[in-house]
């Protein structure tokens, strides 16, 4: 090999570590951000409820106090409608917006949705809407990101980078589980696997968990007991919950797209005129049936209470809880679905194991653990992320006993999501907020599946020496990483290739052939050379 040549790959590997330590550092910064952000903003969440409590319960005494506490609903509506037309971004989760701009379709203005999210989760949480605090959670997070991207003048590719730090920070934050935030991020977000990518958000998330854990303590949000593994044969009934959690997840997910399009004949000429609906729900809740009311944490009191629900109870709980969470989030109210559909996931489980105890005559003592493969396998079908479930319940639990069964369930229940047709959650979401068809094979479903192919950059070859940004790319095909001298580098628009890279890129495979080789004749070596004699 010529010296030049020898050179290049020294410096090459140089310039690969100095990057990926450089991510790390970034990432770093940006989990301070964000978990000291989502810190503030849970601590708010945690303020707004305990009034709404206080205040609800001392107003229940005729109805003159009822009468103030529907004034209070009405001003805090007018508020959240304002700052949704000031910042528009913000309605709903955030998670979808995230996506989007991580694909590059948002540019987000960051310092307005950071200020207008953080107010409107605040305020939602005060009125008692049925909306979780982990999606919020996720755009504040990646919003941090943005913000920390801008500081340090980095350019479009790395920005995205950091904002997937920040969406795993934030998720990390709100669940006090970081290696949930990595994996959501990952899975969900990014889509996208690349060494620097995973220690620069696993960075990110545990900077922002060790940050919240010093102020609001190790405990985790929510915490589900796991007795021991189920003898191995009855692991027909772990099969069967997964079959039963898809079912479930699937009509979830179909109910609140319903729910979505029934909003839209509401009057388009008074904007946000449809979150009244939950609104005025929220205040009759709160005077007959408060454990409803926000992300669900009443109920999880209640499940964490010795002895099991009766079955009544636990219908009425799913039921009204599910009914509520769809008519809060269906309305575009900004807040989350994550923490409802964790206590969905556990109200699932506990019915789904009385019922096996009565039917079949199943232990009681194996009961709690179905609250947790409920939540799994609910989590699984409606996200359709199986390896953030598991992972998820792991935090949760703290058994690795529940490993295998929260996997089965996981797999069970995404398999049986997907057979029966429904879109995942956020990707519906997420094709809704960029105008695109829930079948259009760039977004998701059949056709359009993506693969994922390796190409060698040859000597000489078109690609030699060639800017990212100056490569006409054959359509459907995006570069994901690049390796070079044994170090993975992802790339930007800046990035220049140079020969013997390997080059990782994802394609539609309805256009795999043609993609194929077209890849194949840039990436070929050329016949002519560059050396000059001395």
């Amino acid at each position: 090999m010529p010296e030049s040549r020898l050179n290049d790959n020294v410096v090459s590997r140089h310039l690969s570590r100095r990057f990926q330590i450089s991510l790390v550092v970034e990432g770093a910064l940006v989990g301070l951000f964000a978990g000291g952000l989502v810190t503030l903003y849970r601590l708010a969440l945690r303020t707004a409820e305990a009034g709404l409590r206080s205040i609800t319960s001392s107003l229940a005494q005729g109805p003159f106090g009822m009468a103030i506490w529907f004034a209070v609903l009405a001003a805090i509506l007018m508020v959240v409608s304002r700052l949704l037309l000031w910042e528009p971004y913000t309605q709903g989760s955030g998670i979808p917006q995230v996506d989007a701009e991580v694909m590059g379709r948002l540019d987000m203005p960051w310092h307005r949705v950071i200020l207008a999210k953080f107010a409107e989760g605040t305020l939602c949480a005060f009125a008692g809407l049925s909306l979780g605090r982990e999606g919020p959670s996720v755009q504040l997070g990646g919003m941090s990101g943005k913000a920390v991207s801008k500081v340090l003048k980095k350019g479009r590719g790395e920005e995205r980078l950091l904002v997937t730090c920040g969406a795993a920070a934030g998720m990390s934050a709100a669940f006090h589980a970081p290696l949930t935030g990595v994996l959501f991020a990952i899975e969900e977000i990014h889509k996208e696997f690349s060494a620097p990518l995973i220690v620069s958000v696993m960075t990110a998330s545990v900077v922002a968990d060790f940050l919240v854990s010093q102020v609001l303590g190790v405990a985790p949000v929510i915490t589900l007991s796991f007795a021991s593994d189920l003898p191995h044969i009855d692991y027909l009934f772990v099969v069967l919950i997964g079959v039963y959690c898809g079912v479930l997840g699937a009509l979830h997910n179909k109910g609140m797209f319903l729910c979505q399009s029934l909003y839209e004949h509401i009057d388009r000429h008074l904007p946000y005129a449809r979150l009244a609906v939950p609104f005025v729900l929220s205040g009759v809740m709160a005077f007959t049936f408060p454990q409803l009311l926000c992300g669900g944490d009443a109920i999880m009191e209640l499940i964490a209470q010795p002895g099991i629900l009766a079955m009544g109870t636990i219908v009425f709980l799913l039921v009204g809880k599910y009914l509520f969470t769809t008519i809060s989030f269906a309305s575009g109210a900004p807040g989350g679905t994550l923490f409802p559909l964790v206590v969905m996931g556990s109200l699932s489980g506990a019915l789904f194991g009385v019922l096996a105890s009565m039917l079949f005559g199943f232990p009681e003592a194996y009961v709690t653990n179905f609250l947790l493969l409920g939540v799994a396998g609910l989590f699984s079908s409606v996200v359709r992320a199986p390896v953030t479930a598991v992972i998820l319940c792991f935090e949760l639990s703290g058994s690795l006993d529940a490993l295998l069964s929260a996997a089965i369930v996981s797999i069970v229940s995404y398999v049986t999501a997907n057979i029966l047709r429904i879109d995942p959650f956020y990707e519906h979401l997420l094709s809704r907020l960029l105008g695109v068809t829930p079948n259009d094979p760039t977004m998701n479903g059949e056709p359009g599946e993506k693969v994922l192919k390796t190409h060698h950059v040859g000597a000489n070859s078109k690609l030699d020496g060639a800017l990212v940004k100056d490569i006409p790319w054959p359509s459907g095909a995006r570069i994901v990483t690049i390796e070079r001298a044994g170090q993975e580098i992802v790339p930007t628009g800046d990035t220049r290739l140079i020969a013997l890279d390997v080059l990782l890129i994802i394609m539609d495979s309805d256009f795999e052939d043609d993609v194929e080789l077209k890849l194949k004749q840039m990436c070929r070596p050329g016949v002519e050379t560059r050396w000059t004699p001395n």
